[in-house]
C-alpha cells in the first residue's frame, strides 16, 4: 500500500539544466568525455578495451595529468567510466578476422601473442548526447556511471583477492572481512543519512558533516548512551573503510569531501586502523580544525538529486520542495506539518504562487473547518500559510468572522494586516481559539519548553482561565487541559489545570 513507503522529508532540486551543468563539470564525468572524443578516430585497443601503456601516456598528457601513478589511475577510472556509460565503444575483432591475422603472422608473433587482431575503441552514441540531448539525457549518462563507480566503492580490496589467486586457492569472501550486501546496505544507510540531513536542516545543505559524527549515526544504537569499546572500535574501523570509498566517490561530483589527515592512519597486525587519540574515542571537541583532520563531508546538489533516484527506485517516497503546488488545499495541510519549516515555507509559497490571493485564502479557510482531531494542526497550518498572503484576501478573512472555527484566527489575521473596523471576538471565541492553538502546538511539539512557557504566560495573564476554560465547546479542551497541568510549573495551577480537565470530561 502506498502508505506504507517509507517517507523522507523533501529536498529542493536544482533545475535539470542546473543540474546536467554539474554533472559535466565532475571531474571524473569530465575526463571521460574528453578521452571519448580523444578516442574517437578509432585507437587499438586489447581485449576488454585496455588502453596500450603509449596510449595510456597519451591519455595522461592530454589531461593534463602528473605523469605517475596517480595519474596512470585518473586516466583508467576515467577510461573505465567512458566505456561502462558507452561514451566509448569497443569494436571486438570477429572470428574471421582474427583468424585472417593469425594466418597473415609469422610463427615467432604467434607465438608471442600479437596475432590476434586488435579490438578498436571508438567515440559511442552516448557521446553525442553529451552536447546535443537533453539535460534528462546528460543526468541519465552521469547516473549510469554514478552507479558504476558505486558499486566499485562497495567491492573488497582487489590486492586482497589477487593474493588470493596468486595462492592457486578459491576467492574466501570471508577471509577478507567483506560482506557484498552488509558493504552496499552500509554505504546506502550513510548517503541516505546524508541526504536526510541536507533535508532536515538547510545548514547542512551547505555545510559538511563530521566523518565521525556520519559513521556513529549508523554503528551506535540509538539506546546507548555510552559507547562500549567494541562499538568505538567498530566506528573507526568503519571511518577508514569509508575514507577510502569517499575518495572514490568524490570525483563523481556525488560529494565534496575532506578526506582523513594521513598522519591518522596507521597499520597494525596488517589492519589499517585511525590512532587511539580519534573522535570516536573521546567527547566532541570545540576545536573544529581538529575535527575536519578525519574527514568532512557534504552532499552536493547532484549527490542529492543522485540518492533520490535511488531511493525511488527502492520505493521510497522522496517529495521535493514543489510537489503541491498543484494539490488541493486539504493536501497541504494535511502535509505541511510533516516537513522542516524552510521547506514548508517554501511549499506554501510555491503553493500560493499558482492562485489569487483571495481564491487561495477562501480554498484554505474551506479545508481548515472541522472537529475532527486533525482540524487544530490544520487551522494552525492554515494561519501559518495565510500570514504569507498579501492584503488582497482581505474579503475572503472577513466572509467567516462568524464562523466559529475560523473566526478567531481571521480576526488575527486582519489585526496583522492593519485592517480597519475589525469587530471585538467574544469570550467564548476567544477561550476555543486558545484551546484549539494549544491542541495544535501539542500535536507537534507535546512537552517543548517553548509550549511550557506558553502555557505559563497564558494563566499568569489571566487569573481566572481553568474556571473558565473547561466550559469551552471543543473536542480536545479535556485533552488540552490535562496537558497544562502537566506542563505548568506551579503545582497549584497544575492542580487547577487537572480539576478543570476533570470537569471538562464530565461536562462531555
Amino acid at each position: 500500500m502506498p502508505g506504507d513507503r517509507p517517507t523522507m522529508p523533501p529536498v529542493r532540486l536544482r533545475t535539470e539544466a542546473e543540474l546536467a551543468r554539474d554533472a559535466l563539470a565532475a571531474p571524473l564525468l569530465a575526463r571521460a568525455v574528453r578521452l571519448a572524443r580523444w578516442a574517437e578516430p578509432g585507437k587499438p585497443v586489447a581485449a576488454g578495451g585496455v588502453l596500450s601503456a603509449e596510449d595510456l601516456r597519451a591519455a595522461v598528457e592530454l589531461l593534463d595529468l602528473a605523469a605517475d601513478e596517480e595519474g596512470a589511475e585518473h586516466v583508467a577510472q576515467a577510461w573505465q567510466l567512458a566505456v561502462d556509460t558507452g561514451l566509448v565503444a569497443i569494436q571486438e575483432p570477429d572470428g574471421d578476422d582474427a583468424d585472417d591475422a593469425a594466418e597473415a603472422d609469422d610463427v615467432d608473433s604467434v607465438a608471442d601473442g600479437e596475432s590476434e587482431a586488435p579490438a578498436v575503441a571508438t567515440s559511442g552514441e552516448e557521446l553525442r548526447l553529451i552536447t546535443g540531448g537533453s539535460p534528462q539525457d546528460v543526468l541519465d549518462i552521469w547516473l549510469d556511471g554514478f552507479e558504476t563507480v558505486l558499486a566499485d566503492a562497495a567491492a573488497p580490496d582487489l590486492a586482497d583477492i589477487v593474493d588470493q589467486i596468486s595462492e592457486g586457492g578459491e576467492i574466501d569472501l570471508d577471509s577478507i572481512d567483506w560482506n557484498p550486501e552488509e558493504e552496499a546496505e552500509f554505504l546506502d544507510g550513510i548517503l541516505g543519512n546524508l541526504y536526510l540531513l541536507t533535508a532536515m536542516d538547510e545548514e547542512a545543505a551547505v555545510g559538511s558533516v563530521p566523518l565521525p559524527a556520519l559513521v556513529a549515526s549508523m554503528v551506535v544504537p540509538d539506546d546507548m548512551d555510552e559507547p562500549t569499546d567494541d562499538i568505538l572500535e567498530e566506528v573507526s574501523e568503519a571511518m577508514v573503510r569509508l575514507d577510502d570509498q569517499f575518495r572514490l566517490l568524490a570525483p563523481t561530483g556525488l560529494i565534496e569531501y575532506q578526506p582523513v589527515d594521513e598522519a591518522l592512519i596507521e597499520e597494525v597486525d596488517g589492519e589499517v586502523r585511525l590512532h587511539e587519540s580519534d573522535p570516536a574515542r573521546q567527547q566532541p571537541q570545540d576545536d573544529e580544525e581538529d575535527v575536519s583532520r578525519y574527514g568532512m563531508v557534504r552532499l552536493t546538489p547532484l549527490g542529492v538529486y543522485a540518492v533520490r533516484s535511488r531511493m525511488l527506485d527502492a520505493g521510497v517516497d522522496a517529495p521535493v520542495v514543489g510537489d503541491l503546488a498543484d494539490k488541493g488545499a486539504d493536501v497541504l495541510l494535511d502535509t505541511l506539518p510533516g516537513h522542516p519549516e524552510p521547506a514548508a515555507h517554501a511549499e506554501a509559497e510555491l503553493w500560493l504562487d499558482r492562485r489569487t490571493p483571495e481564491a487561495a485564502a477562501r480554498e484554505l479557510l474551506a479545508a481548515a473547518r472541522g472537529d475532527d482531531e486533525d482540524a487544530p494542526l490544520r487551522r494552525l497550518t492554515c494561519q501559518q500559510t495565510l500570514s504569507l498572503v498579501g492584503g488582497a484576501a482581505e474579503p475572503a478573512l472577513r466572509e467567516v468572522l462568524d464562523d466559529r472555527h475560523l473566526g478567531g484566527l481571521a480576526r488575527v489575521w486582519l489585526a496583522e494586516h492593519g485592517a480597519k473596523d475589525i469587530p471585538e471576538p467574544s469570550e467564548t471565541m476567544v477561550f476555543w481559539l486558545t484551546v484549539d492553538t494549544l491542541a495544535a502546538q501539542l500535536a507537534t511539539e507535546d512537552d517543548s519548553e517553548e509550549l511550557r512557557d506558553l502555557v505559563r504566560g497564558l494563566v499568569d495573564q489571566s487569573g481566572g482561565f481553568f474556571e473558565s476554560a473547561w466550559k469551552v465547546d471543543h473536542p480536545a479542551t479535556a485533552d488540552v487541559l490535562e496537558a497544562m497541568g502537566r506542563l505548568h510549573p506551579d503545582k497549584k495551577a497544575a492542580k487547577e489545570a487537572r480539576k478543570a480537565a476533570f470537569k471538562a470530561r464530565s461536562r462531555a
